[in-house]
């Protein structure tokens, strides 16, 4: 349903729920998932141009694999956004045009070998180049032949079929229908005599992970496929350059005036972080709400992270927080930092809208802070504040739901229907303000700016105050 943020001189052609969020109006109706991540990686297994859900790491690994080499980044960055503490990851591999899935020929045991069962990895990628094939007799029954798949010396599944007449498509149908076999797919190519010659562990070859030459433009139309699907924060899968960071920050602009409330968490390279002004600088470039940027670099288990992969990590922390919730001095994973900040830099950062991590013993979040630093018109301090930008978002996107389900389309628009919205929004807003999410002083009426509205619009306003979390205490001590 369409949404987003509405102008008194701008006529909406869409039907749905439009909403003017300024600094002192807020609303919901019902609670929504708050911790999707989404990213787009780049990986050498697993469907290409589509969408997983990842929400543990058993997922990660069932679906990307463990590689880390030669580019690869799914599991790196979604392991840190897990790690952070998001419930859910929803990723989207990307690749260039030369990805190709690895393959095998196998031929018979005609005099002149016949070629009659071609065998495919399941996906593009590197990691079909490691698969490796052994065909045998059986070992109990002499008319029937055993096909074992290896990933370089481990045993992943063994199949076996009746030889003979009819012995590849049996082969075929053996390893096709196998409901547990994730690994490969199978082709007659002839007939033959339908008896396999004997191979022992031959390889897989010609598998692309589609890597090398994958461009700004996979990202981008990456993005146009992440906006008909749900998620909350967005990462890239490394630092990425500026001008893709860039075209990142005008895609976050647009839809969330469109009504997607999506915050972005980008950073820099393990170069970058070294400089400071370097960060700021980005972080200044940015100045948007919906934007947050990492400038440090982060150690954990001696492995050094550059900004632009912390940056899934905070992502997966924002998304793992409650709305009542700051990632303001919240604890981190990471043992280390890198450069160590000193005070005069970390304010400087801040108040270029910089998220940077600091060491007093444990490695934390200094201030969840966006990178919004001119405010724009109806903006106040708070919209500077990740906390705050996330109940907004969160408010937005439950009323849109709710006007869909229940609302639009489905009620008159008379005194009885608009008396039954008010009532539903102020219902929840009780909630809120129970769950400390809003102060209790709301208020939800009928806009006078308004008068004489078309009989299919009717407009509602909401003054309510976010609940800030407690980040500076200021302390007089008085000796006697």
């Amino acid at each position: 349903m369409p949404g987003g943020t509405w102008s008194p001189t701008e006529a909406k052609v869409r039907p749905g729920f439009y909403m003017n969020f300024v600094s002192a109006g807020l609303a919901a109706i019902k609670p929504g998932a708050r911790g999707i991540v989404g990213v787009p990686v780049k990986a050498s297994w697993g469907p290409i141009r589509q969408f997983v859900t990842i929400e543990s790491e058993a997922d990660l690994v069932a679906a990307y694999g463990p590689d880390t080499a030669n580019g690869v980044s799914a599991y790196k960055i979604i392991h840190l956004a897990l790690l952070g503490g998001a419930k859910t990851v929803l990723a989207y591999r990307i690749a260039d045009t030369n990805a190709a899935k690895a393959s095998i020929t196998l031929t018979d045991t005609n005099a002149t070998p016949t070629n009659v069962l071609q065998l495919f990895a399941k996906y593009e990628g590197e990691r079909g180049n490691h698969f490796k094939i052994t065909t045998r007799t059986n070992i109990l029954d002499a008319t029937k032949q055993d096909i074992l798949l290896y990933e370089d010396t481990a045993l992943l599944r063994t199949w076996t079929f009746t030889t003979g007449a009819g012995g590849i498509d049996n082969a075929v149908a053996a390893i096709n229908s196998d409901t547990g076999n994730v690994w490969i797919t199978a082709s007659k190519l002839a007939d033959g005599n339908g008896v396999l010659a004997s191979v022992t562990t031959a390889s897989f070859v010609g598998g692309n992970s589609g890597i090398a030459a994958v461009a700004n433009v996979d990202y981008t139309n990456a993005m146009t496929a992440f906006e008909a699907r749900e998620f909350n924060l967005f990462v890239l899968d490394g630092p990425g350059s500026f001008a893709l960071q860039t075209a990142v920050v005008g895609w976050i602009d647009r839809i969330r005036s469109e009504g997607k409330g999506v915050i972005a968490v980008l950073g820099g390279t393990a170069a970058d972080d070294q400089n400071v002004a370097t960060g700021n600088a980005r972080s200044t470039s940015f100045n948007h709400e919906g934007v947050v940027n990492v400038i440090t670099s982060a150690v954990l288990d001696g492995v050094t992270y550059a900004s632009g992969e912390v940056a899934a990590y905070i992502a997966g922390l924002i998304a793992g927080q409650k709305l009542t919730e700051s990632i303001t001095y919240a604890a981190t994973v990471f043992q280390d930092v890198t450069p160590r900040l000193t005070n005069s830099e970390i304010t400087q950062a801040l108040q270029s809208g910089s998220l940077v991590l600091v060491h007093d013993g444990h490695v934390k979040v200094e201030q969840g802070i966006n990178t919004l630093t001119t405010l724009k018109s109806g903006q106040n301090d708070q919209w500077k504040k990740i906390k705050a930008i996330r109940t907004m978002d969160a408010i937005n996107t439950d009323l849109q739901k709710t006007a869909a389900d229940a609302y639009i389309g489905k009620i008159p628009n008379n005194d009885d229907g608009r008396v039954a919205l008010i009532a539903a929004i102020k219902n929840y807003m009780d909630t809120l303000v129970a769950g400390g999410v809003i102060d209790r002083d709301y208020k939800v009426y009928l806009d006078s700016a308004y008068p004489n509205p078309a009989p299919d619009e009717v407009y509602i306003k909401w003054e309510a105050g976010i609940v800030d979390t407690l980040e500076k205490i200021y302390g007089t001590f008085v000796v006697a």
